[in-house]
C-alpha cells in the first residue's frame, strides 16, 4: 500500500517545489515560552510533524518543500542554531524531499554574519531566511549593509517573512489579525525600504522571494515609482535603479492566489520570477490540497496562463534553487489564438506620456514579433483616460516571447506608475475565419 501511495504522489507531483513552508521545533517553541511570546504574532503557532508533512506532500503531490523558521523571532541565537541544524537533518534524512533556508540571529548582525557563513558552508543550507523586521531593525537598514554583502558574496537565495510590525497597536491586532492584512504591509514596507536604498542593485548576486502573492507590491510600486521624483528633490532619497531592484524579486504564491492575482503580479514581474508556495503547517493540509488542485486546474485552463503551468509548479523553483542549470520557459501550448482587451485607467497627469508608450509598445510588437497580430491601443471618446487594447497572438507560444521581448518590458516597467487600475479580459473568438478576412482587408 505504501509504495503504491509514492508511485500515485510521483504520478501527481509533476515536480512541484513548495517555497513556502515551515519548520517549528520544540526548543523554537520553549524559548517563546520562557519569555511569554507564544502569541506574539497574535496566532496560535501549530504544530510541526515531519511525517505528517510528507504525508501531506505525498497526498497533494509536492515533490519538495524548503523549510524556513517560523514567526516570531527566538530571543535566544542557540535557539537559532538548533533551528537551523534540525533542518538540515531533515534535509539529510529526506534527501529530494526537503530543503531549507537558515534562520538568522538579528538584530545582532555579528552574530547573523557568523550564523550564515556556519549555516551555509557547515550545514549546507540553500539559502538565507530573513525577518521583514528583528525587533524594529528593518530590512534595508544601512547596518545590515555588512550582512548583505556577505550573502551577496555567496550569491545567496533570501526567502521573506513578515513579522509582526514594529510598532503594533494590539487592540487592533486582536480584532484583525497581522496574517489577514498587517502581514501583506509588512512585506511591502519591508521590500520598499530595500529598493529606497538601492539594496538589491547595490547587490546584484542576490535573489530574494517575496512571500504571499507579492502582497501589497503590486499596487505599491507604481505608487513608489510616482513620488519618488519629488523624495528625491527633498533629498529623502537618491536614485533608484527600478529594473535592477525589481529583477531581483521572485514572488511565492501562498495565500489567497487566483489568475486575477496572478496576473496582476505579471504587471510587476515576468511568468519566470512566479513560484508555488503553502504556508504548511499554518492552513489545514485539506485546504492546501483543495488550493494546489485549484492552481492546477486554472493554470491549464486559463489560456493566458496554461504557458506557465509548469514554471510556476516547478520548473522556476528548479532553476532558482539551483537544482538545473536550464533557463525555465513556458511549455508548449496547442497553438490556440490568444484574445484578449485590457482595460485600463490612465492617471491624467501621466495621459501623453502613456499614449507615447502605448503606440510605441504597439508598432514595435507588430513590427517585429511575427506572433502578434494585433496590438491595437484605443482611447475612449467620452473619458480619455480610459484606454482599451485588443490584444490577438498566434499562439501560446507568441504571448510567451512578447512577454520577454526588451519593448514589452520597457513599456511595462516605465509605465507602471502611470497606471491606475488594469484589467484584462480574455475573449473566445466567435468566426476565426471572418478575422482572417478582416485581415486580409487591412492589408
Amino acid at each position: 500500500m505504501a509504495t503504491a501511495t509514492l508511485m500515485v504522489a510521483s504520478l501527481q507531483a509533476q515536480g512541484v517545489i513548495d517555497l513556502h513552508a515551515h519548520i517549528i521545533t520544540p526548543s523554537f517553541l520553549s524559548d517563546l515560552k520562557e519569555h511569554n511570546a507564544l502569541m506574539d504574532e497574535g496566532f496560535p503557532i501549530p504544530h510541526y510533524d515531519a511525517q505528517q508533512h510528507l504525508q501531506w506532500m505525498d497526498d497533494a503531490g509536492v515533490q519538495t518543500s524548503v523549510l524556513t523558521m517560523a514567526a516570531p523571532q527566538p530571543f535566544d541565537a542557540q535557539t537559532v542554531r538548533e533551528v537551523n541544524e534540525a533542518a538540515a537533518r531533515l534535509k539529510r534524512e529526506h534527501p529530494g524531499r526537503f530543503l531549507f533556508c537558515a534562520a538568522l540571529p538579528l538584530p545582532d548582525v555579528q552574530a547573523a554574519l557568523r550564523e550564515a557563513v556556519y549555516a551555509l558552508d557547515t550545514l549546507g543550507a540553500d539559502g538565507i531566511k530573513l525577518a521583514t523586521n528583528a525587533r524594529g531593525q528593518y530590512l534595508g537598514a544601512p547596518e545590515l549593509d555588512t550582512l548583505m554583502a556577505l550573502l551577496n558574496e555567496r550569491k545567496a537565495l533570501i526567502i521573506l517573512h513578515p513579522h509582526r510590525p514594529e510598532p503594533v497597536n494590539h487592540a487592533v491586532m486582536q480584532q484583525t489579525p497581522l496574517a489577514m492584512q498587517d502581514y501583506l504591509g509588512e512585506t511591502t514596507r519591508a521590500v520598499a525600504n530595500m529598493i529606497s536604498r538601492n539594496v538589491l542593485a547595490r547587490y546584484s548576486n542576490l535573489r530574494v522571494v517575496v512571500p504571499h502573492c507579492g502582497s501589497y507590491l503590486p499596487l505599491a510600486i507604481p505608487r513608489m515609482k510616482s513620488l519618488a521624483p519629488v523624495m528625491q528633490r527633498g533629498g529623502m532619497v537618491g536614485a533608484i535603479d527600478w529594473e535592477a531592484n525589481l529583477g531581483a524579486l521572485y514572488y511565492d504564491l501562498a495565500g489567497a492566489h487566483s489568475p486575477e492575482v496572478i496576473r496582476m503580479l505579471l504587471t510587476i514581474t515576468t511568468p519566470d520570477h512566479l513560484l508555488y508556495g503553502s504556508d504548511y503547517p499554518y492552513v489545514a493540509p485539506q485546504a492546501l490540497s483543495a488550493s494546489l488542485a485549484r492552481m492546477r486546474q486554472y493554470l491549464s485552463e486559463e489560456p493566458d496562463l496554461a504557458p506557465f503551468n509548469e514554471m510556476i509548479l516547478h520548473k522556476n523553483a528548479e532553476h532558482l534553487l539551483g537544482l538545473t542549470s536550464e533557463k525555465p520557459s513556458a511549455r508548449e501550448g496547442d497553438g490556440k489564438m490568444i484574445v484578449r482587451i485590457a482595460e485600463i485607467e490612465v492617471h491624467p497627469k501621466h495621459l501623453a506620456e502613456y499614449l507615447a508608450y502605448g503606440r510605441e509598445v504597439a508598432s514595435e510588437s507588430v513590427r517585429n514579433e511575427p506572433g502578434v497580430l494585433c496590438i491595437f491601443p484605443m482611447q475612449s471618446k467620452e473619458d480619455s483616460t480610459q484606454v482599451r487594447i485588443l490584444e490577438i497572438y498566434a499562439s501560446t507560444e507568441a504571448y510567451q516571447r512578447h512577454l520577454s521581448t526588451a519593448h514589452f518590458l520597457r513599456y511595462k516597467q516605465g509605465t507602471l506608475h502611470m497606471v491606475r487600475s488594469l484589467k484584462l479580459l480574455d475573449m473566445r473568438p466567435l468566426d476565426l475565419e471572418s478575422m482572417q478576412l478582416l485581415f486580409n482587408k487591412l492589408h
